[in-house]
């Protein structure tokens, strides 16, 4: 990845749904189709050891969606993250990650190949740290505002009370959007 390759928002030009959130990042930093951050998406976030069941309801609800042409958002991270986005892939649809650091520092390392695929159909990778930025475990608690404020709604796979996705959801709440949870099939 070049210079060239990463586009600069300020937030002056942002959509107003990431412009007048509380904390709005000063700027994001684009890889790939940068339009989509304009267009309606819904996110998908959940655990990161998601049972064979979130997996089948995951896939079926994040099938509908994409073959409603609507942007797929996440973080990228391991588990239901990662899932959202390979299941939009596999629609030939769009979808966006959300980092919490810079591009050049994939986190999870595993998912680098994710993070190729979704610029190269077309997708978006996005995130208010600069490339060289290293993650920082106080990152990721702040890239969820970005991820609720893209959506107008998200959908919960096994959230933990106490994770990221708890955080995702408050900021939800807090931005009045739709919230949708599948739980647990064990509980």
């Amino acid at each position: 990845m070049s210079k060239e390759d990463i586009y600069i928002m300020e937030n002056k030009d942002f959509p107003d749904k990431l412009k007048y959130i509380k904390d709005s990042p000063e700027r994001l930093y684009i890889l790939g189709n940068k339009e989509l951050i304009f267009e309606d998406s819904f996110a998908v976030v959940g655990t990161r050891k998601i049972t064979e069941y979130g997996t089948m309801v995951a896939n079926k609800i994040v099938t509908e969606l994409a073959l409603r042409d609507i942007v797929i958002t996440s973080g990228m991270a391991s588990g239901t993250d990662s899932l959202a986005h390979r299941i939009a892939l596999s629609n030939q649809s769009k979808t966006i990650a959300v980092l919490g650091g810079g591009f050049n520092y994939i986190y999870p390392k595993e998912n680098k190949k994710l993070f190729e695929e979704i610029i190269k159909e077309k997708g978006a990778i996005i995130s208010e740290y600069p490339p060289n930025e290293r993650y920082k475990s106080e990152y990721f608690p702040k890239r969820n505002r970005i991820i609720s404020a893209l959506s107008v709604g998200i959908l919960v796979i096994e959230g933990a009370y106490r994770s990221g996705t708890a955080i995702t959801v408050r900021y939800a709440k807090e931005q009045g959007k739709l919230i949708f949870a599948v739980p647990r099939k064990d509980r």
